[in-house]
């Protein structure tokens, strides 16, 4: 599993370029790095899992809230998965990423105790409120068992519907 994440709020105009390199690094070179590291060991083994952890805002906007950086690295970190998948499918390793959308984390903290953080989510999601962490367990199991031998190359967006909308 490859999960790392840096953003934060700002608008393009005003972002350092050293700031977008950062987050690139990061949220997309490290997944990169990691999975052709492994990829020797799994293919030697007959095969194996490998989940990116993505964002849903790989795969929307991220407005109103001002996130082009993060938007762009989660949504390169999407198509580097398609990309592994396409490559190594026939190695037998599947590459998939899993897309959350507003859980408590460490990028979120504070969200949850924010009235208006609350209501703003609230008011953009159809289930009305930030995920549990057992909720993305299960998906992530999902994409790393053997119930998705099947599955690669994909994203799953576990985000209470706020990409439905």
């Amino acid at each position: 599993v490859n999960n790392a994440g840096i953003g934060h709020k700002v608008a393009v105009e005003q972002e350092a370029l050293d700031d977008f390199r950062a987050t690139m690094e990061l949220n997309v070179t490290a997944v990169w790095h990691l999975s052709k590291l492994i990829a020797p060991s799994m293919i030697a083994a007959g095969g194996g899992s490998i989940v990116n952890v993505a964002s849903m805002l790989g795969h929307v906007a991220a407005s109103p809230v001002k996130q082009a950086h993060y938007c762009a690295s989660k949504g390169a970190v999407v198509n580097l998965t398609r990309e592994l998948a396409a490559q190594w499918a026939r190695k037998g390793i599947r590459v998939n990423a899993l897309c959350p959308g507003w859980f408590r984390s460490e990028m979120t903290a504070g969200m949850d105790d924010d009235e208006s953080s609350r209501q703003f989510i609230a008011g953009m999601s159809p289930i009305p409120r930030m995920g549990e962490e057992h909720e993305l367990d299960a998906a992530l199991l999902f994409l790393a068992g053997a119930g998705s031998t099947f599955y690669t190359g994909q994203s799953l967006i576990v985000d209470g519907g706020w990409t439905a909308r």
